[in-house]
């Protein structure tokens, strides 16, 4: 399988959520915009301005996948 280039995609479109398990003391949250075509995208809430993690559909349900089995750390 052939790795996409999202180099270029537009994320000024994104929808932004934050975790629910994010709380208002300011400590470690992320966002997830999964509107975008072919891909999610993944920031810092802290730091909105600074570059997102941009995953293809099926590295981010690969991801998805791991933690729910618990294999991750």
């Amino acid at each position: 399988m052939e790795a996409a280039d999202l180099t270029g995609l537009d994320l000024s479109g994104a929808t932004w959520k934050k975790s629910s398990l994010s709380d208002e003391s300011g400590g470690n949250c992320v966002e997830v915009a999964e509107n975008l075509p072919g891909a999610v995208a993944v920031r810092d809430s802290k730091n909105p301005a600074e570059p997102a993690l941009v995953f293809t559909l099926g590295e981010w349900h690969a991801f998805l996948d791991t933690v729910k089995l618990g294999h991750s750390d």
